[in-house]
């Protein structure tokens, strides 16, 4: 049977693209720019759905009322703007902006005790400790969130990434994939982020091209092995 229906904001009127619909049996797929999502699943699945790291709880598919308009509302900070002309937004340099914005905390580092030797007029050299490093390593609560922070900021830099060069223009050329399908293909065949360092332009496209003929021959496999070896 199959799951659609839309995912909205909380104020149930802004729909949310790129939210990851998932089953417990595995299958998953994506909103489209509307907010949409179509995952077959069975009557035995949940289903539960995750943006930005945050799922929300699991939906027995037997207790789904109505499975063709199963529309939910997650939270989410909008900022609400003037209707105004917008640029196509370049992600190299959204990228650098959200390096300089938190440059504090990319560059953060769990503090430790460092120590100098000091000379000391009589010709004795003493072992100083930084205070500072000192004091810093006591104030664990605000070094458990900066850090959690840290790691929160690299994982949604690496799937920006990861989504700007496997984006729905490219594989909607190399498949000829629309909505529903084209969502739930990205979503089976989304690349690692060692597959999308790795690849060149060419590699990457014969990646797609080959994900596709398992996709349409209807096999399950481990993306993992389109990975590069090397020697």
């Amino acid at each position: 049977m199959t799951i659609s229906g839309t995912v909205y904001d909380i104020t149930k009127k802004t729909p949310i693209e790129s939210v990851s619909v998932l089953s417990t049996s595995g299958k998953g797929t994506v909103t489209d720019s509307l907010g949409h999502y179509f995952i077959t699943v069975s009557e035995k699945d949940s289903i539960y759905f995750s943006y930005l790291n945050k799922p929300t709880p699991k939906y027995p598919v037997a207790t789904i009322a109505n499975p063709g308009a199963f529309d939910i509302s997650i939270m989410r900070k909008v900022q609400q703007l003037p209707s105004v002309f917008v640029k196509q937004r370049n992600y190299r340099l959204d990228s650098l902006q959200n390096r300089a914005d938190y440059a504090k905390i990319f560059n953060f580092q769990k503090p430790g005790i460092s120590s100098s030797m000091n000379p000391n007029p009589g010709g004795m050299a003493s072992i100083g400790v930084d205070l500072d490093e000192l004091i810093n390593m006591f104030k664990f609560r605000k070094n458990k969130r900066t850090l959690a922070f840290q790691r929160r900021l690299v994982s949604e830099e690496q799937e920006k990434f990861i989504s700007h060069r496997f984006n729905k223009g490219l594989v909607k050329k190399l498949t000829g994939l629309n909505a529903p399908e084209i969502d739930s293909f990205m979503a089976e065949f989304r690349p690692t982020l060692e597959m999308t360092q790795q690849f060149n332009d060419l590699e990457f496209g014969q990646f797609i091209v080959e994900a596709y003929k398992y996709y349409k021959a209807g096999i399950k496999i481990n993306k993992t092995v389109f990975r590069r070896e090397y020697p």
